[in-house]
């Protein structure tokens, strides 16, 4: 592709490996989130139609509830250790939790301790898929410059998606040809230990070394100058906080990153009990994802080229403001759909002006202090997956009950608005960023 062309030898092998990595890790991740409607069937015992809708909402939270202590776990070894550590650990945890499922009997041979092992399983490869997708995405950004960082950088979410739609082929497979689901499971293993094999081959991001190294030497001076040794808290405490407006930097990335959970989970989880009703079948609605999965494709491959010509952060204000408007309907969209294809359109157009960060990673992650960086980003991240995919799957349920397709509302304006409040902080770094630029060169050229 004509946009990579600009970077060099290293910086190719280092993005192709990570974002082969991301692809396996993110196939493994989504193998058993697509399979849900049949694999929840073998390892949670059998309920009524509300408990179940409960059962599968806590099955898919299960990924994600405890990534943010992932996301310290990682941040650390990934800002004190190194980057390249990180993404090799993510990936050896995913191929061995896929391994146990492959291997892990159903409910109806040893009852409830399936349901707590394989839920195990999902809180370890949501706990991996985490450090993967922001080790990737930042030491990409951290090797690469604008304009083609944007896209590079964005090209690791639109992996993630070819991922899961490989994912939905596969289960595709499982349930329309009776392909066993436990042979995915160990081909998710083992393509994971290839992963992190090829992964031995990255070298550390410079930024991230040079960063390390100013830091150690600022650390020795005051040691010196004081004749006092800095204490290990002292420098967490120096290191993590008292950064101006480190704070909002925090919750506006936060914000931003809390508008595609909910899109996703109302594109491809909200309407299964709509297209059940329609005599759809859990194979059906598989294949019914797979079809979507494509155009989750091909839109991510769209807004990641497009950024190389408009700033990202217009491109998501824009498509926001759009979809602001598409919500507004939405609800009378969804109670005048009368087949699967009316339901397709919708959610063809939900994938479409999706609310979230995609194309804009990159800048969100320039704008964090490089040793502060991994901690940071993906903690925010990782809170705003759990929160959102809580809150979106469980509340559905019950403002679904209550409201009707208007209880979408509830959760889509203010997610919505959160996300226009990030967005317009970032703006506002950008454009100081660029004058504290301009007015460097200004005062070069005039030296």
């Amino acid at each position: 592709m004509a946009i990579f062309s600009s970077l060099n030898r290293a910086q190719k092998e280092a993005v192709g490996l990570l974002q082969i990595g991301t692809f396996l890790e993110y196939f493994d991740l989504m193998l058993y989130v697509h399979m849900a409607v049949l694999l929840n069937e073998l390892f949670f015992p059998k309920t009524d139609p509300h408990t179940a809708a409960l059962i599968s909402a806590f099955a898919f939270c299960s990924t994600y509830v405890l990534r943010p202590f992932g996301a310290l776990l990682f941040g650390y070894i990934g800002d004190n250790i190194g980057r390249k550590t990180t993404v090799i650990i993510t990936t050896m945890m995913m191929s061995i939790s896929c391994v146990i499922m492959a291997n892990l009997p159903i409910y109806a041979q040893v009852g409830i301790t399936a349901t707590w092992v394989v839920t195990l399983c999902r809180i370890v490869q949501g706990l991996s898929s985490m450090g993967e997708i922001m080790g990737a995405q930042i030491y990409i950004a951290e090797i690469t410059k604008p304009p083609v960082q944007y896209s590079v950088v964005s090209f690791v979410n639109v992996i993630a998606g070819v991922g899961s739609a490989a994912a939905l082929g596969v289960a595709f497979l499982v349930t329309a040809v009776e392909f066993n689901w436990r042979i995915a499971f160990w081909i998710g293993g083992a393509v994971a230990v290839i992963g992190s094999v090829a992964r031995t081959r990255l070298r550390e991001s410079p930024e991230f070394l040079q960063g390390k190294k100013m830091r150690d030497k600022e650390i020795k001076e005051r040691e010196a100058s004081n004749q006092v040794p800095i204490s290990r808290t002292e420098r967490i405490k120096s290191y993590f906080v008292n950064e101006k407006n480190a704070r909002k930097d925090f919750i506006s990335y936060f914000l931003c990153y809390c508008g595609w959970p909910v899109s996703f989970y109302l594109c491809y989880m909200y309407f299964n009990p709509l297209l059940k009703s329609y005599g759809y079948t859990p194979e059906d609605i598989i294949y019914h994802n797979f079809l979507l999965s494509f155009f989750h494709v091909a839109f991510g491959v769209f807004y990641s080229l497009i950024c190389f010509k408009f700033h990202p952060l217009k491109i998501v204000k824009n498509r926001l403001l759009i979809f602001m408007v598409f919500a507004a309907i939405l609800p009378l969209l969804i109670k005048s759909a009368q087949s699967p294809t009316h339901v397709f359109c919708i959610q063809v157009v939900i994938l479409l002006l999706a609310i979230g960060e995609m194309p804009a990673a990159a800048v969100f992650i320039k704008h964090i202090h490089v040793l502060k960086r991994f901690t940071v980003t993906s903690f925010a991240y990782a809170a705003s997956r759990a929160l959102m995919y809580i809150f979106t799957s469980f509340g559905l349920v019950y403002f679904t009950e209550l409201f009707g397709p208007y209880g979408v509302w509830l959760i889509l304006i203010p997610v919505a608005m959160g996300v226009l409040y990030g967005v317009n902080h970032f703006e506002k770094l950008e454009r100081k960023s660029t004058e504290n630029s301009y007015q460097s060169n200004t005062n070069l050229k005039a030296a």
